[in-house]
């Protein structure tokens, strides 16, 4: 007999998404995505969910004996609502990629951010790559098109 979910795993794991696949965190982003799509989450949504995925990944981590369990996908959705925050939608699918480029290639500072102990690194490492992500996204789109030199060929 299954194991039933904890609150906390229910919470983490996205309602047992994230046992699903072999690439959890890939769907986890793209379920996110989905989401925002259709109902865009305004930053104190954001922010509530990182703080509830704080607490769920933490308990969860603990619960799956592992330091960050796979199946732990509430920091993708958080980090891919970080990285589409503010952007045009159809930055959409370039949000969602460099956020999984960056999620799994972990360059500096989020490499760091990876390091900390608990649910506070299983979280951390995300919404700092979806900081990342939504910096050189913003900074492309004002560059390119706000008042970058492409923007009269364009309007």
């Amino acid at each position: 007999m299954k194991k039933k979910l904890s609150p906390a795993a229910w919470v983490a794991t996205l309602c047992g998404l994230g046992f699903l696949t072999g690439a959890p965190g890939s769907l986890g982003s793209a379920v996110a995505l989905v989401l925002y799509l259709f109902v865009p989450i305004p930053w104190p949504g954001i922010v509530a969910a990182a703080a509830l995925g704080l607490w769920a990944s933490q308990v969860s981590a603990s619960e799956l004996g592992a330091e960050d369990p796979a199946p732990i996908i509430i920091d993708e959705v958080v980090g891919m609502w970080v990285s589409l925050w503010a952007l045009p939608v159809s930055f959409s699918l370039p949000a969602f990629f460099l956020f999984r480029i960056l999620d799994i290639l972990k360059p500096f500072p989020i490499c760091t951010a990876e390091k900390l102990p608990g649910g506070l690194g299983i979280m951390a490492d995300d919404v700092l790559g979806g900081v990342l992500c939504n910096l050189l996204l913003q900074s492309f789109n004002w560059v390119i098109w706000g008042r970058g030199w492409l923007r009269g060929l364009f309007s």
